[in-house]
């Protein structure tokens, strides 16, 4: 899967398109992705120990990785912000690095802080 589990993509299509987030949850088996702010619902929830009320809470909801780009942090890139297209590059090393498909400029997973 071109998208990890920390990265900033950029939505293509649906009601959030043009939006950006962090990637929360990958699920490589579904091709699906949970991202940060972005395809919100509403889940019905019966009264429980843990929630006393009962009600409605808005949570992220997955959204397919089709439909987002990798976000270039590369900032002399014409690309910059917006969602790119990434490729695969052989190291020196023989490890697999994710590189823009515009500029070449590695793309790493941000970390958490």
């Amino acid at each position: 899967m071109h998208i990890v589990r920390n990265d900033i993509v950029e939505v293509l299509a649906g009601d959030d398109r043009g939006k950006t987030g962090k990637v929360l949850a990958v699920m490589p088996p579904k091709g699906r992705i949970v991202v940060e702010g972005i395809n919100y619902i509403w889940k019905h929830v019966r009264p429980s120990p843990k929630n006393p009320q009962g009600g409605r809470i808005q949570k992220e909801a997955s959204i397919a990785v089709s439909k987002v780009l990798v976000v270039c942090p590369n900032k002399s890139c014409k690309k910059y912000g917006k969602g790119v297209m990434t490729r695969r590059k052989l190291g020196e090393n023989g490890t697999k690095a994710r590189v823009c498909a515009r500029c070449g400029s590695a793309i790493t997973a941000a970390t958490e802080k």
